[in-house]
Order: structure tokens, then sequence, then C-alpha cells
């Protein structure tokens, strides 16, 4: 594979094991150009965040996104306020890793207000103080989410939110896991569609729940991922795509192996699907086909 088809793909820390200067060697070691961070990586470095960011500017590697898990959306004062510190430390640890992509995670907590407004009202907050920084922030809907549990909910909020920086991060393994419909996909718009975290899925088939992630091709979904990864470059997304695949397993593994597994994920998803001509299912329609 190329290395300009190769420069897509990045993957997830969380799907390795070590510290963080070993999971940057691991990745760099696999041949990839970008890593997506999370905020555990800089805090748990022995020399500090400040060593850490330098540790990662070291390294060479570009950063497709660092992950923000902070709990931010839809509370009220004083716990709004809380929420609102970490966040803006999440984006300082961002800025400082020369980082354009913060992933926010959907809240787990309850929200404050009993109104989606409250989230609107959050999410434009925080895209607001990002344009500063030359920060996008990608919303993500998760099944842990106390109200945002998938990517329609997110898309939603996102619209009425309108940040010229605000968009989405997309995660197959809740689209596998839900069976989303792809005629569900073509309502976004792709350039708000911020980043693709890709993995499939093993374990029971009778409840997803139960089923752990693994990298693309390694799962019980390959052809449905395919299909997924497909029609969404098809619909126009040209972003990075991350392997986002982090189980018990792969936390017990040597991470140049992991590594080495994720860059096989990627040769798979650059070789045998986005470079090959697959037509988009029937039931898919393009917007530009629509539009005519």
């Amino acid at each position: 594979m190329s290395n300009a088809n190769l420069n897509d793909f990045g993957m997830d820390s969380r799907s390795l094991a070590g510290s963080l200067s070993v999971k940057l060697d691991a990745v760099r070691a696999a041949g990839f150009s970008q890593i997506m961070l999370c905020a555990q990586d800089l805090v748990s470095h022995p020399g500090g965040v400040d060593a850490a960011v330098a540790c990662v500017h070291a390294s060479g590697l570009r950063l497709s996104a660092f992950q923000a898990r902070c709990d931010f959306e839809g509370q009220t004062d004083p716990l709004h306020a809380y929420k609102l510190d970490v966040a803006q430390a999440m984006l300082g640890m961002c800025h400082a890793l020369k980082c354009r992509l913060l992933v926010l995670p959907s809240s787990s907590l309850a929200p404050g207000a009993d109104s989606p407004q409250a989230l609107i009202r959050d999410l434009r907050q925080l895209a607001m103080l990002a344009i500063p920084m030359n920060i996008k922030v990608a919303y993500q809907g998760w099944a842990g989410g106390a109200v945002v549990q998938d990517f329609l909910q997110a898309w939603d909020l996102v619209c009425e939110a309108d940040m010229p920086n605000l968009g989405l991060c997309l995660d197959s393994h809740a689209l596998l896991a839900a069976n989303t419909p792809l005629e569900d996909l073509e309502m976004l718009d792709t350039d708000k569609l911020f980043l693709m975290e890709l993995a499939d899925l093993l374990g029971s088939s009778n409840s997803p729940d139960q089923a752990f992630r693994v990298f693309p091709g390694d799962g019980a979904h390959r052809a449905e991922l395919a299909t997924l990864v497909t029609t969404m470059h098809t619909l126009g997304y040209r972003g990075a795509y991350s392997l986002a695949a982090f189980n018990d397993d792969y936390a017990a593994m040597p991470s140049l192996h992991v590594a080495q597994r994720a860059r096989s994920a990627a040769l798979w998803l650059g070789q045998d699907v986005l470079q090959r001509s697959v037509p988009l299912p029937n039931q898919i329609r393009l917007r530009r086909a629509l539009a005519a």
C-alpha cells in the first residue's frame, strides 16, 4: 500500500498497553504516521504533561485526534462550572499537542436540565472556546451516554448548535452493534464528519453488549464493515480513520504485536476495500442524485 493511503489510517492509543513512549514507538514501527491520544496518556507520564507533550512531538507522529471523555454537556451550576474547567484543561492539552481535533464522547451523567437546549448550549460553548486554538470538536454518541447514545442523536445536536468547528465522530463498532441501516447515514454532511473510528466485533451475536472490539477484518462483520467504509467514501468522506480496537487481550499483549495487527487491518482497508471499485448498495442514494 502506498504511503498516501497508509497516511489515511492511525491508531487509537487505547488499543495498546504500556507507557506513552512504548505506544508511540510501536505505532511508528508499524508504519503509521498518526495516532489518537487521550488525557491519561499525558497525565500518566512520569515526567508530567509537558514531558509527555515533548515526547509526542519528538516521535514525529501526527495527532489524528485527542479524546476528552469529561461528561461535559447538560449540567447546571455548580457542576457545569466544574465540568467547564475540566473541558478547558482538555482543550489546553489538545492545543499543546498541536492537535486540531478534540473528540467529545457524549456525557454519561444525567443532565441537570431536562432540555436538549442545555446540551446545545454547552456544545456551542465548547466549540467557541476551541475556535481561538484552531481546534475542531467531534461529538460522539455512544451506548454509555445518559441521553445521547447514537450518532443520529449526536448529529441532531450538532446541527442545532450550528458551529463551523463542531462536527461528528462516527464509531463503526456502535453502528455494527446496533445493526444501523446504511440508509440512515445518507443524511450526514460528510464535511461535518471529522473522524471515523473503525473496529469490528467478536463475541456473542445475540448480545451486542457482550461483543468486544477487534481490528477491522478480524471480526464477525468483515463484509458489513467493508460496505460501511465504501459507503462513507462514496458519500464523500475523506478524513482520517482511527483504528480503535481495545480489549483485555490486546492490553495483555506486546504493543508492537498489536500495532502490527492494526497495520494488517489498514492494509486490508486500503488495498482491498477503498482501492477497489465497489458500487453502493441499492438502498443508498447519493444526495447529488436526489438533488438532480
